[in-house]
């Protein structure tokens, strides 16, 4: 039987579920898909005994576990192929559900994200959109944690792969100076036509720092993020510096760094940024040394972003 100290606040129960749909959206890609999923996964919640779930002392993550279960058992399933098949760029099933993530995932985001297999989709859903713990992404994909690493990015390739075009050196880094010009003044409207419509932004601050946990879509969503992020402070500094071998952007606080921003550029645009924040992965940058040969920045799977 419930009991009274079981009850929990309405705006949290609400978060949960819209979290939960979050997740299954962002996997499945459709709405009444996403809604299904959860439907499901509150009915298994409620079949477990009274006992089993009072063992259960993160209910949110049991949940989200067993809805990107579900979510990964129907990716594969022969009958989505031909749902995906059939609704093509223009008639997504993302296009039904109003509201913030239809601001965030654009249909050519949906879209690539159906090119890719389902551990694949799964593992960089779960780790890079969600940022859930490498153990309970493995249990949801059901392979090791290093086996799940090395399929979110073979996701990461693929996505970029997708959007890359050859972008000859000189023009990547003029490109990046102007981003980084556009960023120290502050300048939205500037740096907002800099980027691809479509872009997105991804976040890496490993737990941390409290840093956005979603990626962020779009030029203008982007460029207010980016502004925002990179405030200017007197103790703040903003440069222009080799990241993984192409320019990228370095943001040093009191001389330490403590942002380093890689840009993916499609033509004339930018189009996709990742911003490291997690304070482990840029210790090398802060080690003694020669301040123009940097170390690699690494993302969340460990690798290096397009590596």
């Amino acid at each position: 039987m419930d009991r009274a100290d079981d009850a929990v606040p309405i705006a949290e129960l609400l978060d949960e579920r819209r979290h939960l749909l979050d997740v299954a959206y962002w996997m499945l890609g459709s709405s009444s898909a996403a809604e299904s999923v959860i439907d499901e996964t509150y009915r298994r919640w409620y079949e477990l005994s009274d006992p089993a779930r009072e063992e259960i002392t993160a209910p949110r993550s049991w949940l989200a576990k067993v809805a990107g279960g579900i979510c990964v058992a129907r990716l594969t399933l022969p009958e989505r192929d031909k749902d995906r098949a059939g609704q093509g760029l223009n008639g997504q099933a993302g296009a039904e559900r109003p509201g913030l993530l239809q601001e965030e995932i654009s249909a050519v985001l949906l879209e690539a994200l159906d090119s890719l297999s389902p551990a694949e989709r799964a593992a960089f859903v779960l780790n890079d959109v969600f940022g859930m713990a490498p153990g309970a992404v493995a249990d949801i994909v059901r392979q090791t944690e290093p086996e799940c690493a090395e399929l979110a990015d073979r996701a990461r390739r693929s996505l970029r792969a997708r959007r890359a075009r050859p972008t000859p050196p000189q023009q990547h880094d003029a490109l990046a100076h102007a981003v980084c010009q556009a960023c120290a003044m502050q300048d939205e409207t500037l740096l907002a036509s800099l980027l691809a419509p479509d872009v997105t932004a991804f976040f890496d601050g490993g737990g941390k720092v409290r840093a956005l946990v979603k990626p962020v879509h779009g030029n203008t969503q982007v460029a207010h993020s980016l502004l925002t992020l990179l405030t200017r402070q007197p103790r703040t500094a903003l440069h222009t510096h080799s990241v993984n071998g192409r320019a990228g952007l370095v943001v040093r606080y009191d001389h330490q760094v403590a942002a380093v921003i890689s840009l993916d550029i499609a033509g004339p645009h930018v189009a996709q940024v990742w911003i490291i924040l997690n304070p482990d992965k840029l210790r090398t940058w802060n080690q003694p040394g020669d301040p123009l040969d940097p170390p690699t920045t690494r993302n969340n799977s460990g690798r290096v972003p397009g590596e």
